[in-house]
């Protein structure tokens, strides 16, 4: 028996498809998201309640541009990885990170990357945030992910606490490859950690304009990395 003919798009269908398309676009655009991704392994539990306090900072600016939602991710312990759903006040993030408790496992930052490429597929986001201390993968896994980013306009924001240079190298190459940016993420200097966040923050609301509009250390420090 001969198969009936393969069933064509109709005109109907695909002007559907692309009032979909332009639709997401047009929510993407006036209700931008953004990923605040952090490591909670055992070794960063010193500094998680500064990350807690700190991630306040990013609302704070962003809420002078635009509306922003922000997703938590975490990973810890054994194969463990979570996703908050997504908030658009600082109290509502605040109150997620409260009930995050560290605990000893590896680093699971692939693991991340695919997670945000997922979510980035179904609705763009303007970035992901990862603040961290270590990298028990291999770099050159974590960086081609980092650069399948940088092809689909997902820049990394990466924070890194410590002064592993191989941690460092790599995260920088990340950096670089999707389009981010790399900073230090230091205990020490909590003022200028917060005008990063902000300054994140803003590139999420309002690209380049908003950064180069509000000049300030963090500021200037994205602007140095970012591509033009």
């Amino acid at each position: 028996m001969a198969k009936p003919p393969a069933r064509t798009s109709s005109s109907r269908d695909i002007q559907a498809f692309l009032g979909t398309a332009k639709a997401v676009a047009v929510f993407a655009e006036r209700h931008p998201r953004l990923v605040f991704a952090i490591d909670a392994t055992a070794s960063r539990e010193p500094t998680w309640a500064m990350a807690r306090d700190r991630q306040a900072a990013m609302f704070h600016s962003a809420g002078q541009v635009a509306s922003i939602s922000i997703q938590l991710c975490y990973y810890r312990g054994f194969q463990e990885f979570r996703a908050s759903p997504w908030l658009s006040d600082s109290k509502a993030l605040a109150e997620q990170m409260m009930q995050v408790r560290c605990e000893g496992g590896h680093t699971q930052i692939q693991r991340l990357l695919r997670h945000a490429l997922a979510v980035h597929r179904e609705t763009p986001l303007r970035g992901l945030v990862f603040i961290g201390d270590a990298l028990e993968e291999s770099p050159d896994e974590v960086c081609h992910l980092a650069g399948q980013c940088g092809l689909r306009k997902l820049p990394l924001f990466l924070f890194q606490e410590g002064a592993n240079s191989a941690v460092q190298r790599t995260f920088q190459s990340m950096a670089r490859l999707s389009g981010g940016a790399w900073a230090h993420f230091d205990q020490h200097s909590a003022d200028t950690l917060s005008d990063l966040l902000g300054a994140v923050a803003r590139y999420a609301t309002g690209g380049r304009t908003a950064l180069e509009n509000h000049p300030g250390q963090g500021a200037r420090l994205l602007l140095q990395q970012l591509k033009p």
